[in-house]
């Protein structure tokens, strides 16, 4: 995301040297703390009595739901919801295979939507029942806006919208749709490489028997096997009440970032579009930080590492690991970082936006 020029941050704090396993849930909250304790305890004092509204905007891949979750894992399920336009959409489409479902849908449409389409011809559209005709946005809000209904008030996360160029000043007044209208909104950007996006995609494996997803070289299991017919390392899958099946790679994922390209050029193109609206806050979060800037900006053991495999003499599979180092989509050698480097950016930018609330 050459063209949106989002600013570095330094992670460091003076005089600790202490590591973290920031796959543990347990040391990423001492880990969060560490860095970030007084912008969380701001936060949190915040949440208390009001909420926000964060429109998450990245590209497909870029680590949405994973910092959704992340800040959800720190504040609570009963302060922070992750609305998912993407999941919404599909179950809403499987619960209109349903009679029952379907009423029900309708019943609501009735009274909330309003657009330049009729219920049933929008519906056509939604199910490709009329391929001719373009879904409105003013659907897709009415399905938004019933699911946030479905719970308490939240600190909202919306992820997925907008997803078209025409629906960009639609974001604009979405609080004012869900009736969130004295609540702080803001939008929140991820810049990721898109050679990190392929990466781990080509990289990825499932087991065929439990569908854990795992990757070669940025997620494997305790287990790594080598294949002397194709002279390749594989992982064996894990996790409990499976049997240790061979993981494999999904048919086309050697394809990469091939066909998303242009869901990510698009996605790209909204991104540019929405940062240069006025009048509302916004966050800029990196997934790749410049490999002449990474050590003075963050600590090693927040880098992303790439694991390798060699065998001893025995024939014994040795597990080791180096930065993994990539190319910007400026071609710049770049680190990815591990994902609690990226939400304790968030932590800091949020934590400016909130107005100060009294404990």
């Amino acid at each position: 995301m050459s063209d949106l020029n989002f600013p570095l941050f330094s992670n460091k704090v003076a005089g600790v040297n202490d590591t973290y396993n920031l796959s543990d849930v347990g040391q990423r909250q001492i880990y969060f703390k560490l860095k970030r304790g007084q912008e969380i305890s701001k936060i949190k004092t915040f949440l208390e009595n009001r909420t926000f509204i964060a429109i998450m905007l990245g590209k497909k891949g870029s680590g949405k739901g994973t910092y959704s979750g992340m800040l959800k894992e720190i504040f609570g399920d009963d302060k922070i919801a992750q609305i998912s336009v993407g999941d919404i959409t599909r179950n809403v489409f499987e619960e209109i295979k349903s009679e029952s479902g379907l009423k029900s849908l309708k019943e609501y449409l009735e009274k909330n939507y309003r657009g330049y389409m009729s219920i049933d011809d929008a519906l056509d559209a939604f199910t490709n029942k009329s391929q001719g005709k373009l879904l409105p946005t003013e659907f897709i809000l009415s399905l938004v806006t019933r699911e946030i209904e479905k719970m308490p008030k939240k600190a909202l996360i919306i992820d997925g919208f907008p997803r078209n160029i025409d629906q960009v000043s639609y974001s604009l007044y979405l609080r004012q749709i869900i009736n969130f209208r004295d609540d702080p909104d803001f939008m929140i950007f991820i810049d990721i490489p898109e050679s990190v996006i392929d990466a781990r995609i080509k990289g990825r494996v499932i087991c065929s028997k439990c569908q854990t997803s795992r990757h070669l070289s940025l997620l494997p299991t305790s287990q790594v096997a080598f294949d002397k017919e194709t002279q390749e390392y594989y992982l064996i899958c894990d996790k409990a009440n499976c049997d240790g099946g061979r993981m494999v790679r999904k048919e086309g994922d050697d394809q990469g970032i091939g066909p998303i390209k242009d869901r990510l050029d698009l996605d790209g193109k909204l991104m540019e579009m929405a940062k240069e609206i006025h009048g509302i806050s916004k966050i800029f979060l990196r997934n790749a930080i410049p490999l002449d800037k990474v050590k003075e900006l963050y600590d090693d053991y927040e880098i992303t590492p790439e694991f390798y495999y060699e065998q001893d003499k025995e024939g014994k599979i040795l597990s080791k690991t180096k930065a993994w180092v990539i190319k910007d989509d400026n071609g710049i050698d770049s680190i990815s970082l591990m994902a609690p480097a990226v939400v304790s950016m968030l932590l800091k930018q949020l934590a400016e936006i909130l107005p100060e609330q009294k404990a």
